[in-house]
């Protein structure tokens, strides 16, 4: 085989089906190799790096499974860089494999064709892992070894570089098969364990704050049985939603969190970094006892004041904390707290307006397993806390990364691997104008993603503040802006543009029941801000009594 063919064969061979990516002269060989299986292998090319990291960014966190991108050296992999990241920081299982400099040639300084001195530590720095193949002999056992770190402990994105000269040369290859024992998931300590659910059995109100590592680990199902048992609720950090139904009796939002964490003598945090987005640690009373579940180590310590950690895979701690705590029930007056928390939340989020109706829309028009991509865009914001989420792996937001431009074609990734699900995708008109060139992605491939883009016309945020702060000195903040719809159209796409909460619902309604791609331009106009909803902070009440008690609209304090 060629080095190419060596890593097609390797990649079919750990069950991967589809790879995005740009094609380029340092990847020849590679592309080669995929083109002898197109029965097994689909390549997307898209039209930029970044859309190609992202793209299986969405892939990974709409299945679970690993996205695979590929790249070439240099600007290809700066490009991919954003992508990496956020797949970083979502815990997300993404391969990167990126081309390189002839291995003659690699940290000589030359001057070569995408030539950046440092790629190795460049991928480092935005992967948990990454590797080089020097031989075509080491490709299959540097892929092995890369889908084994990506199945194994926290997922978060893996490299594999392989220079032009390895993917051409030809010799015999020997392929390694997965070892079907592999162990992937990291068990808990049964001394720690038993501190954890001692301290549980023992709670009065005990509350479990759940994020994104339930969702990572398939969790839901153990999450839900421990809350049941404890008949404690579990508040869903932003990177949690979906890990328990917004329906059941005892899921709350972050919003709502407020009114009950800090009423908690007992916290269970599992698979969260309990952060804020300023990197405090979520409010709770100096009496609180915290307890924290994490397959990463250095997310349960400072400035967390835990008294028990586990440092384990959440699916297989939350199963085996469900088995020593036997049922129990909360007081009488839990259930009218649990309620009294959402009105309260409900009351708040509905005072965002007009976001809050476009999100009624939004909501009322996807399916239930229907999957949103959300961006940083003003709706987006209020999202966050705000858009009810039933089943797993129907909400995806770019998480502390934050990173602008990234929901078009992550939700393109998201299509790729569930054809037949609905996918959305709500952006800003500053966001969309990062990746808009990828609608030639979305035409050539069919994959029906309806993209909904409100348009102020502006860098919103920023214009804010900059109003606010700033006294009106404006800068770097208005758009000029393509006509959308024009856009749409001169891809192929159908386009399409409103200005209610009622005609987007309709038109999203009819998109979604098409199945092709389609873009729906919103225009707006300046929105409020709804960051102190998704700050997580706020005053902690000074009694146990959860506020919002009056009949009609709650008055707690924010």
């Amino acid at each position: 085989m060629t080095g190419g063919e060596a890593l097609a064969a390797q990649l079919i061979v750990e069950g991967v089906h589809d790879v995005f990516g740009v094609p380029g002269v340092q990847l020849d060989y590679a592309l080669d190799g995929l083109a002898r299986h197109p029965d097994k292998i689909r390549f997307f090319n898209t039209r930029h790096e970044q859309g190609a990291a992202y793209m299986a960014d969405g892939y990974a966190r709409a299945t679970g499974d690993v996205g695979v991108c590929m790249v070439v050296p240099g600007p290809g992999v700066l490009n991919a860089g954003a992508g990496l990241a956020t797949a970083f920081a979502c815990s997300s299982r993404v391969l990167c494999i990126a081309g390189q400099l002839p291995s003659w040639a690699i940290e000589r300084h030359l001057g070569l064709l995408h030539e950046v001195p440092g790629q190795s530590q460049i991928l480092a720095s935005v992967t948990k892992w990454s590797t080089m193949a020097r031989t075509p002999e080491q490709i299959p056992a540097a892929v092995r070894a890369a889908f084994r770190e990506l199945r194994s402990g926290r997922p978060r994105p893996v490299a594999v570089e392989i220079p032009p000269d390895v993917l051409q040369a030809t010799c015999d290859v020997e392929l390694i098969e997965p070892d079907p024992d592999e162990a992937g998931r990291t068990p808990a300590d049964t001394e720690q364990l038993g501190l954890v659910a001692e301290a549980l059995r023992g709670a009065a109100r005990p509350v479990i704050y759940a994020g994104g590592g339930v969702v990572s680990a398939v969790a839901s199902a153990e999450l839900r049985q421990l809350a049941e048992r404890l008949d404690s609720p579990v508040v869903l950090s932003r990177g949690g939603r979906g890990a328990l139904s917004d329906r059941h009796r005892l899921a709350l939002s972050s919003v709502a969190g407020r009114r009950v964490i800090p009423h908690a003598d007992v916290v269970l945090v599992v698979g969260s970094r309990f952060t804020t987005t300023m990197g405090a640690v979520v409010p709770t009373l100096p009496t609180t006892t915290l307890l924290g579940m994490n397959v990463d180590v250095n997310d349960l310590g400072p400035p967390r004041p835990y008294a028990h950690t586990v440092v384990c895979d959440a699916q297989l701690g939350l199963s085996a904390l469900a088995d020593l705590i036997g049922p129990r029930r909360r007081d009488p007056a839990g259930a009218d707290e649990l309620n009294a928390a959402r009105l309260w939340a409900q009351a708040q989020c509905e005072a965002v307006v007009p976001q809050n109706a476009w999100l009624r829309s939004l909501r009322a028009a996807i399916p239930d397993d229907g999957l949103l991509v959300n961006e940083l865009t003003q709706v987006g914001y209020l999202a966050n806390v705000a858009y009810p989420v039933f089943t797993e792996r129907a909400y995806i937001a770019p998480g502390y990364q934050g990173t602008l431009g990234y929901g078009f074609p992550t939700a393109l990734g998201a299509k790729a691997a569930h054809p037949h699900r609905p996918v959305v995708s709500i952006t800003g008109d500053g966001g969309f104008g990062w990746c808009m060139s990828e609608l030639s992605t979305a035409r050539k491939y069919g994959l029906g993603v309806v993209t909904v883009i409100f348009n102020d016309a502006a860098f919103g945020n920023v214009r804010r503040t900059q109003h606010d702060t700033f006294a009106n000195r404006y800068i770097g903040s208005d758009l000029v802006n393509p006509d959308f719809v024009a856009l749409g159209h001169a891809f192929g796409v159908h386009a399409t543009r409103v200005s209610t909460p009622a005609a987007l619902q309709a038109e999203l309604s009819n998109a979604i029941a098409v199945d092709q791609p389609a873009l729906i331009e919103v225009t707006v106009g300046e929105m409020p801000s709804a960051w102190h909803l998704i700050m997580e902070v706020g005053e902690i009440p000074p009694s146990r009594t959860v506020c919002g008690e009056t009949p009609g609209v709650p008055d707690c304090p924010s």
